[in-house]
């Protein structure tokens, strides 16, 4: 374990079944006495592993990577450091990029390339999530960048630190890892200060200490650390805890594998499920979905997405990405739950009663098999769901695939 990792004792990582991982330049770019620079794989071979390990315990990991500007240069002989040419070598090189993961990882690596307006805009953003849900069911591995070929504002900020936080709200994460090539944060720069002292862990991201991490003598050190606390703070408002650690040290990596976190723990600020399952329950509902009673049977008791077959009629008029009610087709008065839906009011009855396979001969596209996805749903009062009918069948409404977490 390299000197800086071990000024960090080991503390447990929060629980998780989903998390962004975020790999900067400095963990990539090639050395001085590689020929042609490129990428290197000392460092991201690890992080690979630890991704596959990941797996294997049954957990998902979306990975936000930088260096498609550091492959464009061993492409091309281009002197500079222009937006244009920064730009011209981030088209060159993210090709070389996606190859250079997909050579570390045994499974199928996917490119997916964002700007900040993608995750501003209402149907982009949707569009966004949808795709994402759908490549991590296929057991595939997003590889996530900016699309810094067109998001001149966003090459600029040279920031993927705050895309990787905006990347974990929208995959709804359970954690943001950040791998740095120091060993975290510290109380002073680690190198310039000898009385810096190792910080394990931040409540709350504060503006001082945001300025102190600013760089300069005497602060918090180097790489870009207060970028990284500006996407913890983000983070944590979404409910998501953050790891800063050195991802150059090869135990500090595996030690992750293991469930312990030796570097720096910035805390959630609210427990995730529970603060989303807050903004559901009381905001503005845009109209309501009638559900058959198998359907309300398996949201409950199996933890189900609603499919279009439990949805037997579409009140009110709402967009793709609506809170609306569910209520049961015999109960006017009680309201089963609500959630996100994922086709517009005129979509949803043109599909309901029929099956998830049809959706896209009946309206032309298909955003995923569900009306309303499980992890976009909360269930209210559990005595006013029907109960299951007398032949014991889930109904239409039902889904084969096992329930992850979904919100009480």
């Amino acid at each position: 374990m390299s000197v800086a990792a071990k000024d960090f004792i080991a503390q447990p990582l929060p629980n998780w079944r989903r998390a962004v991982l975020k790999v900067g330049s400095s963990l990539l770019a090639g050395f001085a006495d590689q020929a042609g620079g490129g990428l290197d794989p000392r460092y991201a071979a690890g992080l690979a592993r630890f991704i596959a390990e990941a797996r294997a315990q049954q957990r998902e990991v979306v990975l936000v990577s930088s260096g498609a500007v550091a492959a464009g240069r061993s492409r091309i002989e281009a002197g500079g450091n222009g937006l244009v040419l920064r730009q011209a070598l981030a088209s060159l090189g993210q090709a070389s990029l996606i190859a250079f993961w997909q050579g570390l990882s045994p499974v199928p690596v996917a490119q997916v390339l964002l700007t900040h307006d993608d995750l501003r805009n209402r149907r982009r953003y949707l569009n966004a999530r949808a795709s994402l849900r759908e490549l991590l069911r296929l057991g595939a591995l997003p590889v996530i960048n900016e699309n810094d070929t067109v998001a001149v504002d966003e090459l600029k900020l040279g920031d993927n630190d705050n895309l990787a936080a905006a990347v974990a709200s929208l995959v709804d994460a359970d954690l943001l890892l950040i791998a740095t090539d120091i060993g975290g944060l510290y109380s002073g720069h680690p190198q310039r200060d000898p009385s810096a002292r190792p910080i394990a862990q931040v409540a709350v991201v504060t503006p001082e200490l945001l300025d102190a991490a600013s760089g300069g003598a005497g602060t918090l050190g180097t790489g870009g650390m207060r970028t990284k606390l500006e996407a913890a703070a983000k983070a944590a408002t979404a409910g998501i805890a953050t790891a800063l650690f050195c991802g150059r040290d090869a135990e500090v990596v595996a030690a992750l594998g293991e469930g312990r976190l030796h570097g720096t723990l910035v805390a959630a600020r609210s427990d995730r499920l529970r603060a989303r399952k807050q903004w559901l329950r009381h905001a503005p509902a845009s109209g309501c979905l009638r559900i058959d009673a198998g359907a309300a049977t398996a949201l409950h008791d199996r933890g189900a997405s609603l499919l279009p077959g439990g949805v037997v009629a579409a009140e009110g008029e709402f967009r793709r990405g609506d809170v609306v009610e569910l209520r049961s087709v015999g109960d006017a008065a009680a309201v089963l739950g609500r959630g996100l839906v994922q086709y517009n009011a005129g979509e949803v009855r043109r599909i309901a009663g029929r099956h998830s396979r049809d959706i896209e001969a009946l309206i032309g596209f298909r955003y995923g098999e569900s009306v309303v996805h499980r992890d976009d749903l909360v269930l209210l009062d559990r005595a006013s769901a029907p109960s299951q009918s007398s032949n014991g069948d889930a109904g239409p409404g039902a889904v084969t695939e096992l329930p992850k977490e979904v919100l009480p």
